[in-house]
């Protein structure tokens, strides 16, 4: 179907469309990982940033692409999980910044839009990797420039888009070795072209009406606790730093009122006044903290918690209609859970309507209101005794998280303003979750003071807490943190899901592979041969700190024998047991000099 521009009833479709294609073959982009690890994520994290941008676009269309894109890209950046979907939302929140002006856009402007969406993904990645979704991207960008000068139909144009962005995927294997080396293509790459294929299907003659193809949210709900409780803490006799957050009064809740509400600008007698956000965000900073705005032309949401619920509303009735309006007594809900035996109470998920395939909610506390702390600390865990260890190391909110379960840029967004500190540092505790943190950070500029300290695995982020000192400044603590990860080395067993080579270790599908840093170095048919193989590899001088954190499907007896082994061939290492209670990975290892 030949088209010479689009507008924002044909992007909406287009998009709907990508994000159907992506969601019916998420599992095969999640197969593609590297690793013949069983917890390939790319396809679920795409898929879940693509579903929050939907949401967004579902509640907000517009007529006007530029308006439309912009919706989307807000969407995508609050929902982004991982660094595929990070980067995802980079490449939209270019193309948005292109397209804002416009209500239409041929094909020059709709190449120049791809193309804006790869410089400003370029410029999100720190050390940018050639062979991976940014390439794919780039090189379909770079020859839609060269072809829109030769054809006025934006269809043709996007069938040109799509092949070179096949082609370029299929060379991703000689751009990265190690995707040549286990026989697969660029994962993240995968996934943009199957959201590329969805923009195809509509131009060729799709239709708008994808909703019932794209599947209905789904709450996933943090891991259940592991049934045996957590000793003490690691290394205990190292003081552990002071909590940002306390035991409450109810009665020392000062705005009480937790409030969730949209102003729809283009509905009720103030329906276009300008909106001046500063102004907005003062005023409600009067009677209210924990204050956070997302506007656009159309719509403004709004979260907030006031003592005066009444002026909020009359406030924002000045900039348009209300819609669905949520407001909590903290103070009741901060009764109901002293009265169960709980310490503290959880915030209700921010807009929390918005529907997401998976939601994580952080578990968050009701700070005190007479005094700011001058640090607080979230970190990222996955299993019931490593959330232990880190709240007993000072850590103000776990959010449950991991490999398969990435928080979304909103969720860190939401910890931090549930945190009354003046410096905010974030562990994410896994490679794929650091762009996401940033990303959130990044967000909160100028209003948040928030550190990011770049740890990549459980041990590092808890070495990282360890070396925390609360009478430092943020800068020391910074460099410190920074110092304790790069001594870390970490190790992780979990079992293989397909056969493959690599770095000429042959690995069969049902076999244990141990993990050190970001290297499989060793594969054995039973599992504590592998963790043992995997040690061997870790262990430098025999007189480290040893430290075993063993997962939800660790054997009593196996910990024990592989406890005894340690014993018997480091005799001068200090060898620390710990139930970890984490998922997919049997044991978790840190070795420290």
């Amino acid at each position: 179907m030949s088209k010479r521009s689009l507008n924002g009833t044909d992007f909406y479709a287009m998009v709907l469309a990508g994000a159907d294609q992506l969601h019916k073959h998420a599992e095969h982009v999640n197969s593609l990982n590297v690793f013949p690890v069983p917890d390939g994520d790319t396809g679920t994290n795409m898929n879940l940033t693509m579903s929050a941008g939907v949401a967004e676009l579902k509640r907000n269309s517009s007529s006007s692409i530029g308006s439309c894109a912009g919706i989307l890209s807000k969407g995508l950046l609050m929902g982004a999980r991982g660094n595929s979907g990070v980067i995802l939302s980079q490449l939209f929140r270019g193309f948005s910044r292109y397209a804002a002006p416009y209500e239409e856009l041929n094909t020059i402007q709709f190449a120049a839009a791809l193309q804006s969406g790869v410089d400003t993904a370029y410029k999100a990645v720190v050390k940018p990797v050639e062979g991976t979704i940014l390439t794919v991207a780039k090189e379909a960008a770079k020859h839609a420039t060269y072809y829109a000068r030769r054809t006025n139909d934006v269809t043709e144009l996007m069938s040109e888009v799509l092949k070179k962005a096949n082609e370029t995927l299929a060379l991703t294997p000689e751009m990265l070795p190690v995707l040549k080396q286990v026989g697969v293509v660029d994962s993240g790459g995968k996934g943009l072209v199957y959201i590329y294929e969805g923009f195809m299907e509509y131009l060729l003659g799709g239709t708008a009406e994808t909703d019932s193809k794209v599947q209905p949210a789904k709450e996933m709900t943090p891991p259940a606790p592991a049934a045996k409780t957590m000793p003490t803490a690691p290394s205990a006799h190292r003081e552990l730093p002071n909590t940002a957050q306390a035991r409450l009064e109810t009665e020392d809740i000062e705005f009480l009122y937790d409030m969730e509400f949209f102003i729809n600008r283009q509905l009720g007698d103030a329906q276009g006044t300008p909106f001046d956000e500063e102004y907005f965000r003062k005023a409600l900073s009067v009677n209210g903290d924990s204050i956070i705005i997302i506007s656009d032309d159309e719509v403004i949401k709004v979260h907030v918690h006031s003592k005066t619920p009444g002026d909020v509303l009359n406030l924002a009735l000045q900039y348009g209609e209300i819609t669905q309006i949520h407001i909590l007594n903290m103070r009741e809900q901060h009764r109901d859970l002293l009265t169960a035996g709980m310490d503290a109470a959880t915030e209700p998920g921010l807009f929390a309507d918005i529907p997401l395939e998976q939601e994580i909610t952080p578990e968050l506390s009701i700070p005190p209101a007479d005094e700011i702390a001058p640090f607080g600390f979230i970190a990222v865990s996955s299993g019931q005794g490593i959330e232990e260890v880190f709240k007993s190391l000072g850590v103000d909110i776990v959010l449950s998280g991991g490999q398969t379960m990435n928080p979304s840029t909103e969720d860190f967004v939401k910890a931090i303003h549930s945190i009354d500190a003046e410096h905010v540092f974030i562990l994410p505790n896994n490679s794929n979750i650091v762009l996401a943190a940033k990303q959130a950070r990044d967000l909160l500029e100028g209003e948040r003071l928030v550190t990011v300290i770049p740890s990549k695995t459980i041990p590092q982020g808890i070495s990282a807490a360890f070396a925390f000192q609360e009478d430092e400044s943020a800068e020391s603590n910074e460099e410190n943190m920074l110092e304790a990860i790069a001594h870390v080395r970490s190790g992780q067993v979990t079992y293989a899901v397909r056969d493959t080579v690599f770095d000429d270790l042959e690995i069969k599908a049902g076999h244990f592979i141990g993990i050190h840093d970001s290297k499989i170095v060793a594969t054995e048919e039973g599992l504590v041969p592998t963790c043992e193989q995997l040690l061997s590899k870790m262990i430098e001088s025999g007189d480290e700190v040893i430290t075993i954190l063993s997962g939800e499907e660790a054997d009593e007896a196996d910990t024990e024998r592989l406890a005894s082994w340690l014993t018997a061939e480091y005799p001068n290492a200090e060898i620390e047991v710990h139930e970890g209670g984490q998922p997919i990975y049997a044991y978790l290892f840190s070795v420290e000099a």
